[in-house]
């Protein structure tokens, strides 16, 4: 049995079927490349960019913080459960804590499009999960469409070997943006490295711009003409001399030398608004909005429950329950179970929301509060196990009922 890495081609040459990889430009993790046509540094460079690292670190930390949970269903409601699943989560492996763990996971996601965690087994059970070095993984593909992972020398992950194929049930694959083929993502800075590049160019620009006091230069204008060595050792003169950290001394210049400065055209000087341009393009690509990661004015209104409700629902949502599933699978939680991150992580410090939420479901008879008050952290009190409502509420049934007999006992 041949296996193949994806998006290979197999042709024939010399009579021979051999593996002509195709997409290498795409699939290279240096996503961009293909963009400007022309090389590309790296995902480090990239990430240097600082609004793109603000929407990583954002979007995973905030993933992170949401507790991992196994919830069984028992008389038509989710439950949280204690099982061997639920121990993994807690503690996945000897270095990372369930925080760390989910961080890394969403990190890798984020950064190249794919997030591959190695199991760990005892007894055929799972006892362990590692996040492996997604540089360090291939997704091979054998004669009958089975699936394999070539993995290289990850020794924090237990692979010793240089080289170690394991087949698709040991390997928990959660990818995004499976554009060219359904086995590799893409990550967002596929999209966003042209403007990510821009934004480091222009810093880089106007690092050299503001080493010179602010001042694009000048011309050194002689009142006849002079030779080039005349030119050149004046040049090297006014150079070493009156730029850089030496910009603002006073020059003395004779025989009818004269200093004329150049102006910068209204382009040239908006590097503010080409800055604001790529770090809005960035979050775009990212599904962050720019107010979160400090691109563009906080929104008026003082409603920040629609707030978090807008970030959730167009750029954690889906992270979050590819996770959720991806851990199902992976763990083999039985049917009638799952694998759920707990959102109250989300508002725990809008207290204000919390509350008014809280108050409202209990008002409503949706909660005991003994409910609402466990989700604060508090014990519970006398007389508070069941919900309630208050009494003047009546159906209209109830309503109907009471008019009628009125009117029976009131003829007139």
């Amino acid at each position: 049995m041949k296996l193949w890495p994806f998006g290979s081609k197999q042709v024939q040459k010399g009579g021979e079927t051999v593996n002509d990889r195709a997409w290498t430009r795409i699939f290279d993790f240096r996503p961009g490349a293909w963009q400007s046509d022309a090389a590309y540094q790296s995902t480090e460079s990239v990430l240097s960019q600082s609004a793109t690292f603000a929407c990583v670190s954002l979007i995973s930390g905030d993933i992170a913080k949401l507790r991992p949970t196994v919830q069984e269903k028992t008389g038509g409601i989710w439950r949280e459960a204690q099982n061997q699943a639920a121990e993994v989560l807690r503690k996945p492996n000897g270095y990372q804590n369930h925080i760390r763990f989910k961080q890394h996971w969403i990190e890798s996601k984020l950064i190249h499009g794919n997030t591959y965690a190695l199991k760990v087994r005892s007894a055929g059970r799972v006892t362990g999960l590692h996040v492996l070095d997604p540089l360090r993984v291939t997704p091979l593909v054998s004669d009958s469409g089975d699936v394999f992972y070539k993995l290289s020398q990850q020794r924090l992950a237990g692979v010793d070997t240089s080289e170690l194929t394991v087949p698709a049930r040991e390997i928990i694959h959660d990818r995004w943006n499976c554009i060219y083929h359904p086995l590799i993502g893409l990550p967002p800075i596929y999209a966003s490295a042209v403007p990510s590049r821009i934004g480091l160019t222009i810093q880089e620009n106007a690092k050299g711009f503001f080493a010179n006091a602010s001042s694009p230069g000048g011309i050194l204008a002689a009142p006849g003409s002079i030779s080039d060595q005349t030119a050149i050792r004046l040049k090297e003169y006014w150079e070493g001399n009156f730029t850089g950290e030496r910009s603002g001394r006073i020059a003395v210049v004779g025989d009818g030398l004269k200093y004329e400065p150049m102006r910068m055209s209204n382009v040239d000087s908006q590097l503010l608004e080409h800055l604001k341009w790529s770090a809005e393009t960035v979050c775009s690509t990212f599904h962050v909005p720019g107010y979160m990661v400090g691109v563009g004015p906080m929104p008026t209104h003082n409603n920040i429950e629609a707030l978090h409700s807008m970030y959730y629902s167009q750029c954690l949502q889906i992270l979050i329950e590819d996770m959720e599933t991806s851990l199902d699978e992976g763990l083999m939680v039985p049917q009638g179970k799952r694998v759920q991150l707990d959102l109250d992580g989300l508002l725990r410090m809008d207290s204000a929301t919390q509350m008014e939420s809280l108050a409202r479901a209990v008002g409503a008879g949706i909660l005991a509060p003994d409910e609402a008050r466990a989700k604060l952290g508090f014990d519970k009190v006398p007389g508070g196990k069941y919900p309630y409502l208050q009494q003047q509420n009546y159906s209209l049934e109830a309503l109907s009922k009471r008019d009628g007999s009125i009117g029976t006992l009131n003829p007139t």
